[in-house]
């Protein structure tokens, strides 16, 4: 396998996985909106040759598709598979110690190996401005890392065995930093890193940090994997790289020998400025907020240094498939950490956390003859408050009743769910709670509110398959159109604020209610532009569940409380943007027209097929 970053890019040319681009192209925005087009077209890996304002080359969209991914692991992926799987469950190992013996001698060859020289591959000593400063969205803050690998460790157990090595985005000008001498991290509530900086906050000592930027792909991989308890990022980044984690350390900081470069510094007790915007995995702006400051300590670069980079922003995006790789490789990991549950799906259209679909169990009374939603519900509580899964917003979950379910296939997910949801029942909330750092949907960073949405038992009503007379030409409210079986999408006025949304919503629910009842058609979505919303599934996903809070924005025909539980006829969702929300990204026209040259004849892209 690839003991570096540019032995990957010359295997991926070799098989006609990457272009070279020899044209200069300017890292403000160039060459992000390039990145956005090939990955969109389905197109190949980009090697950018010559970055206007730096020396060092740049590369992106290596894990483009699943495909590239396992292309790129094809020599190591089935070994990595099985030490994942007998770690999530070792027993396997009790009953067939034979077939896991090799598995056994990966995992142990795969140990990180501390080098005793001084000097490691990244010996180079340069500064922040000599990077390929890449600033990807019109109106980000500066420029940002966006396939870091940050290392810290554990100052109560120092060590590489007990370190964490996270991927969190990185901002490296703007704002207020001093250029060359301070750079932000942003990290979410639930990181490893932030578990480090609390130990050491408490101890009254700076946390030394290490962000290695390149290197080989594995090691890429190992900074966003989740992986099982006992399994540290670096041993697996050795054994999906097929060689071990060589590292060094210099002026106390570990240093990955293989990395293309190399950042270290400290970050000080109460220390922080402002960090963002930057333009983020939900199809939005993460705004700007007070996050921890890094005081840079030195800058590496081996020879001949290749900066990788990827574009976020709404879904589908390279992230993407980062987690359809991890998806592949940790297989039924889910199953083995919450028991009962069969699947979990983090739906990507919905960009990722804000909505989930699960299949569970429902095994506790398998002698009462009204099916109902019970050992689900305890099944609900454990995923939301399952590590990355507890940043969710909405769970769909139901089990399967003689029927195989799929949580991705989405449409007949959800229709299996409406299908059989009693809405005065199986609706249920928890308030002023947690949610994703990047989600403006709630009531303050990192707060709002969760539902799930619980189904069970026998057939209830059949959905829709037109929009229902009762929906069309409603006053103030229009273009009812259906977006699937049992959703409709209507219009309403631009949102101002929530008293005024409650009257609104008055009076919708008052009006429909008034025209007879719908049961056919079980969920409403309140929007902006309706056929938007109806025109795709993934514009449906991204708007109601990127959009709506669901404490404040879930209304219902019929609504009620009986003893403090809420019901409805129908559930009305209002995704309206709302004056609180992020802006969402929308590229420089300018800069898209500028870019066309290098897809024109003559061009190096010539042979990528755009729209």
């Amino acid at each position: 396998m690839y003991q570096n970053l540019e032995e990957c890019i010359l295997d991926l040319e070799k098989h006609g996985h990457l272009i070279r681009i020899k044209e200069e192209v300017d890292p403000y925005l160039e060459m992000a909106a390039i990145h956005l087009k090939v990955y969109e077209a389905g197109g190949p890996a980009l090697l950018f040759e010559n970055v206007k304002g730096s020396k060092f080359r740049a590369v992106s969209n290596i894990f483009g598709t699943v495909e590239r991914g396992k292309f790129i692991f094809r020599k190591t992926w089935d070994q990595a598979e099985s030490v994942i799987d007998l770690r999530n469950d070792p027993m396997k190992a009790l009953k067939n110690p034979f077939t896991h013996v090799s598995t056994g001698l990966a995992a142990s060859k795969a140990l990180p190996l501390k080098k005793s020289s001084s000097q490691p591959a990244t010996a180079e000593e340069i500064t922040i401005s000599d990077l390929p400063l890449i600033h990807h969205w019109p109106d980000d803050g500066g420029a940002f890392v966006t396939l870091p690998q940050v290392y810290s460790e554990d100052p109560d157990k120092p060590g590489i065995m007990n370190a964490n090595l996270g991927m969190y985005r990185v901002q490296l000008s703007g704002n207020e930093y001093d250029l060359n001498k301070e750079i932000g991290l942003h990290y979410q509530i639930h990181r490893g890193i932030g578990i480090h900086q609390e130990k050491a906050n408490r101890l009254g000592k700076p946390l030394k940090v290490s962000i290695f930027i390149g290197g080989p792909p594995a090691h890429t991989l190992a900074a966003v994997m989740p992986l099982p308890e006992g399994l540290s990022e670096m041993t697996f980044a050795g054994l999906l790289s097929g060689r071990r984690f060589r590292y060094s350390y210099i002026d106390g900081y570990c240093i990955s020998n293989d990395a293309d470069f190399v950042i270290t510094g400290e970050i000080h007790p109460g220390e922080t400025k402002p960090e963002g915007p930057f333009g983020d995995h939900l199809g939005y702006y993460s705004l700007t907020h007070d996050f921890p400051l890094m005081k840079i300590n030195k800058v590496y670069a081996k020879p001949n240094a290749i900066w990788p980079f990827t574009v976020v922003g709404r879904p589908p995006q390279e992230d993407t498939t980062f987690g359809a790789i991890i998806h592949e490789l940790t297989g039924d990991a889910i199953k083995q950490e919450i028991p009962g549950v069969k699947e979990v799906h983090a739906v990507d259209a919905a960009g990722v956390h804000p909505l989930l679909f699960a299949i569970g169990s429902e095994r506790y009374t398998p002698y009462q003859s009204v099916k109902q939603p019970a050992e689900l519900l305890t099944i609900a509580n454990r995923i939301l408050g399952t590590n990355q899964l507890s940043l969710a917003k909405y769970l769909f979950i139901t089990a399967e009743d003689g029927q195989p379910l799929d949580t991705h296939n989405e449409v007949d997910f959800i229709t299996y769910i409406l299908e059989r949801i009693d809405l005065h029942r199986d609706i249920h909330f928890q308030t002023n709670t947690t949610i994703d750092t990047l989600d403006y949907s709630g009531t303050g960073l990192n707060t709002g509110s969760k539902v799930v949405f619980a189904a069970y038992g026998d057939k209830k009503r059949d959905l829709c398959m037109e929009v229902p007379e009762q929906l069309k030409e409603l006053r103030e409210f229009e273009g009812a159109r259906l977006i699937m079986p049992g959703v409709v999408a209507i219009q309403g006025a631009k949102f101002s604020n929530y008293e005024t949304a409650q009257k609104e919503m008055e009076a919708l629910t008052a009006a429909i209610r008034s025209r007879g009842s719908i049961p056919t058609c079980p969920m409403i979505i309140l929007c902006d532009d309706s056929q938007f919303v109806s025109e795709a599934l993934n514009n449906f996903l991204w708007v109601a569940f990127t959009r709506s809070n669901p404490s404040h924005d879930i209304y219902g025909v019929n609504s009620s409380y009986e003893f403090k539980h809420w019901g409805c006829d129908n559930v009305i969702i209002d995704a309206r943007i709302k004056p609180h929300h992020a802006p969402p990204l929308i590229p420089n026209p300018a800069v898209e027209k500028k870019i066309e040259r290098h897809f024109a004849k003559g061009g190096s892209l010539r042979s990528v097929k755009i729209d």
